[in-house]
């Protein structure tokens, strides 16, 4: 009897005790647990329910989609400078930059006159094949006009791209015809190189100018380097100036080819990153080459981590000006719709263990935007003493000091050049002057400047075409009054800037570059610090006594070398320079370390190391 009023009432037991475990934890839950989970459910619920209300009750009928994508980019803004929101429309453009490649036509414009002035046209690709020419303007694409107020920069890329094997028609106004010519071109992919120029400085030199990194970089420094070796080249210089980054792998890969083996080249670190360091293999080919590196205030993210290997292992000089100072992660993750964030997850520090990365606030940090013009405005591009480091000390292998918390600091300052300078010039620089008159004066004369393929043989050539008074002129019917005196104190100025744009519309960019590099002083102090056998640094302290002997650090490094051991992270532990940062001096021999000492990076003891 009571067996069977028990079984009978035991649904209702059970039922009960359910309900009363889900009240005692959802209590705890909600008092003690502390979990970030319940954080970000309830975050994101408000913003979904948030959505749904404005969608169901607001005044007006709003585009759901349009709101959601002006918010993504806010709250990342929320975050740091470097979080960013991609759109799905501009998904394949940001990754071509990077890819090194895209399907398309071939060719390079510009946009003059609400029309698009095809400036170059690829060797070897679908518009030089169809027929296309530099100097043809493009009035229709499709059987479709194409001038006027709609021919932006974004529209005429969406039209000229396309699938490879597809095809486009276009409409050409060629020079002093009046009626169009028409091609068919079958698109295809084009492949951008992200070396701009490699060519001799002189007998020995070699200069690789890297405009980013991007996916084939490292295997196109490899033929750079070979084309070259070809030339006998001795030295090398790599030109980082403006270059803002890319993928860091690249740059990892190019700093392997210059170091040792087993020198740190760089490491990241996030909240959910753990610490990943990357090593040199010692496999490079040119562990020995003495080596400049350049930079400037433009340089930024992998331009800073091949930078900052060179300069903390000692492997090379930097010259130039202080570097953007960028040490952010991203990760990039994409959407189902085809748009992405760029997500920060980790910071990068150099092999001696500074972060790049200069300050800056969450939200929409003004200070940081306008940081390279404070600089400017602090006389730090004119004058090395006006550089403030805002991060601590930290030493090089060889002991050098160098800074962390906003930059690399080169070994060597170069100021920028304001010789000439005047407000007659500043007015038709900004304003586009010179690059349209440049442009206009390439295509009124292209048939007379076709035959100069080099850069010398166009350069006296428009030595001799009076071409800063035909400047002075156009500028005038354009609306910039004409001032004399300034426009002979700017002379020199006004010449490089007009003879180099017509440089680069008649040949190529390296023809540009290597117009531009005459007289430039960071290349002469390139070629004097080569000439004085000094790419290697010295040690901190005999930096004076070793003055004006003429021998090679990789020598001195060699001679004076005592036993290494190395850690499986990386790190080496060297007997001559000790661990001056955890109280070993140098000398100290590794018998004498005590038997506590750990790897300054990665933590592990004396028995992991192994003898090299």
């Amino acid at each position: 009897m009571n067996l069977n009023k028990t079984n009978r009432y035991m649904p209702l037991i059970l039922a009960a005790c359910v309900v009363v475990g889900i009240l005692i934890g959802t209590f705890f839950a909600k008092h003690f647990s502390g979990n970030r989970l319940s954080i970000i459910n309830s975050g994101s619920n408000r913003l979904n329910n948030l959505l749904h209300i404005i969608d169901d009750q607001y005044v007006d009928s709003v585009n759901m989609n349009d709101l959601v994508e002006k918010a993504i980019p806010e709250i990342l803004n929320e975050l740091d400078p470097h979080s960013v929101y991609i759109s799905a429309k501009d998904v394949q453009s940001a990754n071509d930059d990077l890819r090194g490649s895209f399907s398309g036509v071939g060719i390079e414009f510009v946009i003059r006159k609400d029309t698009i002035h095809v400036q170059n046209v690829i060797s070897g690709g679908p518009a030089e094949n169809a027929g296309v020419l530099a100097g043809d303007k493009i009035v229709s694409i499709n059987d479709e006009p194409f001038v006027g107020e709609e021919v932006t920069n974004e529209e005429a890329m969406r039209r000229l791209k396309g699938p490879r094997g597809t095809k486009v028609k276009i409409g050409v106004l060629r020079y002093k015809q009046t009626k169009p010519k028409y091609f068919t071109i079958t698109r295809d992919d084009i492949y951008t190189s992200s070396i701009s120029a490699a060519y001799m400085l002189g007998e020995k030199t070699g200069y690789v100018r890297i405009k980013n990194f991007g996916e084939n970089t490292y295997g196109e420094m490899l033929s750079s380097l070979t084309m070259l070796s070809q030339h006998g080249f001795e030295n090398l210089v790599i030109d980082l100036r403006d270059n803002s980054g890319g993928y860091m792998a690249s740059a990892i890969q190019i700093a392997d080819e210059f170091l040792p083996k087993n020198r740190r080249i760089v490491y990241t670190e996030g909240r959910k990153q753990p610490r990943e360091i990357f090593t040199s293999t010692g496999r490079g080919t040119y562990q020995d080459v003495p080596l400049v590196v350049l930079i400037n205030e433009g340089s930024a993210s992998a331009s800073e981590i091949l930078a900052g290997a060179i300069q903390d292992n000692d492997r090379g000089t930097v010259i130039g000006r202080r570097s953007f100072g960028k040490g952010l992660v991203q990760k990039q993750i994409e959407f189902t719709d085809g748009s992405m964030i760029r997500l920060t997850i980790a910071r990068y520090y150099s092999p001696s263990g500074r972060c790049i990365q200069k300050p800056y606030s969450t939200g929409k940090d003004k200070d940081y935007e306008e940081d390279l013009l404070v600089r400017y405005e602090h006389g730090e591009y004119f004058s090395e003493d006006s550089i403030k480091h805002t991060g601590p000390e930290y030493h090089t292998i060889l002991g050098r000091t160098v800074y962390g918390g906003g930059g690399i600091t080169p070994d060597i300052f170069i100021p920028e050049d304001t010789t000439g300078i005047t407000s007659y010039y500043k007015e038709a620089a900004m304003s586009g002057l010179i690059i349209q008159f440049a442009f206009e004066y390439t295509d009124d004369n292209r048939d007379k400047l076709k035959d100069m393929k080099t850069m010398q043989g166009l350069l006296a050539h428009l030595k001799h075409q009076n071409l800063l008074e035909k400047f002075a002129d156009y500028a005038e019917k354009n609306g910039l009054q004409r001032r004399n005196l300034m426009l002979q104190k700017s002379k020199g100025l006004f010449e490089k800037y007009i003879y180099s744009r017509i440089i680069y519309n008649m040949l190529d960019e390296e023809a540009w570059m290597e117009y531009l590099n005459q007289n430039d002083p960071a290349i002469n102090k390139t070629l004097e610090v080569f000439r004085n056998k000094a790419a290697f640094p010295q040690k901190a302290d005999d930096k004076k006594s070793a003055k004006g002997k003429k021998f090679s650090q990789r020598q001195e490094i060699r001679k004076d070398s005592a036993m290494k051991y190395a850690c499986p992270c990386g790190y080496e532990y060297d007997e001559n320079k000790g661990d001056p940062d955890n109280g070993i001096a140098p000398g100290t021999k590794w018998e004498d370390l005590p038997e506590d000492y750990v790897c300054p990076l990665c933590g592990l003891g004396k028995d992991m190391f192994e003898k090299q």
